[in-house]
């Protein structure tokens, strides 16, 4: 059973549809159907939609090969949180005008971090689990 992966994934998803709801009103708002139109706003919120969309598959499949595999759940947890500040603190930094990138950086070095966490934890665990 998936629990850890199943609650990341739901809470994940929450956020996505946010994002997405952000990105249509300001289609709306701007009378914009494709792309941003020239409007910054719509810019940033468009790529913090695709920047989460683009990052967020690969950690929750990640995650759940770390839990299918048998990894206890705070070893599950632990990335899942982490991946999860990672893409909410990105996507308000990349919401927030430039120059200030405080956020942007943060957000990414926490999402690039788990990522090549779970990729050791996929790898050690795995082995650990054949091995053992």
């Amino acid at each position: 059973m998936l629990i850890v992966t199943s609650i990341a994934a739901s809470l994940l998803t929450i956020v996505f549809v946010r994002l997405s709801f952000a990105v249509i009103g300001l289609r709306k708002k701007n009378k914009v159907a494709l792309g941003s139109g020239g409007h910054e706003d719509l810019e940033r919120a468009i790529r913090a939609q695709g920047n989460f969309a683009e990052y967020v598959p690969i950690g929750l499949i990640l995650i759940a090969c770390l839990e299918i595999n048998g990894a206890p759940w705070w070893l599950v947890a632990v990335p899942s949180v982490t991946l999860s500040l990672g893409r909410l603190i990105h996507a308000q930094g990349i919401n927030e005008p430039s120059p200030n990138f405080t956020k942007r950086v943060m957000g990414m070095k926490l999402t690039f971090n788990t990522l090549i966490s779970l990729v050791v934890l996929n790898l050690g665990w795995t082995l650990y689990k054949l091995f053992a």
